[in-house]
């Protein structure tokens, strides 16, 4: 089987569930957005919202998508810097946990975490310390990182380093590899249009993208952006939230129905969804069905705190005849 490896923010996610959303207005933080955080705000965060429930786990939307694959018996790897610090420990032993081919680069920096926020109607506002995970650098890549692997994922957070990012896919598309990229947040998105542009036309192979990320990038509604954006890579996926998704290859399009979920927190809900659409089309299923097991995963995920699931969801979902045919 192909073997895929992630590069992208090394991250622990503490995720918070949320009364209401005062908590977004006293720490000036958009509904719904990723913004970058400096440690002291990040630790003011979490000191002012203690008394609420809180679920930690690695994370890092490239991490995420690997670890799904991960447990669907991908072959993995995943390429980051992680502190040397219980942060960095968690994450580093839950990517050896789940099989996954650890490429860490330590730090003397804390390790990075993400605070999640997540709102009664399940959408999720990130503040974001990067910390050690911005410190992965252009150096820490050479032919032999990508040795052995068929495909690299990569999140649309990187873009803030373009040397690195630059680098990475230019020399995994050298060598053969296809390139997958998930744009990962609108904000982002706004912020690095030309050089995410640039990156897209040149090296990219599939391109994965939310309504929002998807008019950022191109300035149509879904329908619209497809088409321009398959314009640039061989694979454009459209996600829609309850809507489903669109998928478009060359001539090909489908549509995938989103199934009836219990929304509690979507984090990871977009990460599932690459980790199923890459599972599927790895696998030679068609753009159509590797949707659907995306859609499935997505689906899953939503329905519990964090962007994980449990063992025993894995083995429902592996041996659910829908998943597999």
């Amino acid at each position: 089987m192909k073997k895929i490896l992630g590069m992208g923010n090394a991250l622990v996610d503490i995720l918070i569930k949320l009364e209401n959303d005062n908590v977004l207005a006293t720490y000036d933080l958009p509904k719904g957005s990723m913004q970058l955080v400096d440690r002291l705000k990040s630790e003011r965060i979490l000191e002012g919202t203690e008394y609420l429930d809180k679920t930690i786990a690695s994370g890092g939307s490239a991490a995420n998508t690997i670890h799904g694959l991960a447990a669907l018996g991908v072959g993995t790897g995943f390429l980051g810097t992680i502190g040397k610090d219980h942060w960095g420990e968690l994450f580093e032993q839950d990517i050896r946990n789940n099989n996954i081919e650890p490429k860490l680069i330590y730090s003397n920096t804390e390790s990075g975490r993400a605070v999640a926020l997540v709102s009664k109607d399940s959408e999720r506002t990130f503040a974001t310390f990067l910390g050690a995970a911005v410190e992965l650098s252009a150096d820490d890549i050479d032919e032999g990182t990508f040795r052995g692997y068929d495909y690299f994922h990569i999140e649309g957070y990187l873009v803030q380093n373009k040397e690195l990012i630059g680098k990475a896919v230019s020399m995994a598309k050298r060598l053969g590899l296809k390139v997958s990229l998930d744009l990962a947040s609108y904000n982002v998105v706004e912020d690095n249009l030309e050089v995410l542009r640039e990156l897209v036309k040149n090296n990219v192979d599939i391109l994965f993208a939310n309504e929002e990320e998807a008019k950022s990038f191109t300035g149509k509604e879904p329908g619209g952006a497809i088409i321009d954006i398959a314009k640039e890579v061989e694979i454009a996926i459209v996600k829609q939230g309850k809507n489903g998704s669109i998928i478009k290859r060359g001539n090909e399009y489908a549509e995938v129905s989103a199934i009836k979920a219990d929304s509690i927190d979507t984090t990871g809900a977009g990460d599932l969804y690459a980790s199923g659409f890459l599972y599927g089309l790895i696998n030679g299923k068609t753009i159509k069905r590797s949707g659907e097991m995306g859609t499935l995963l997505s689906g899953r995920v939503i329905e519990i705190i964090g962007p994980k699931l449990d063992e025993s969801m894995w083995n429902e979902i592996k041996t659910n005849r829908e998943f597999r045919h």
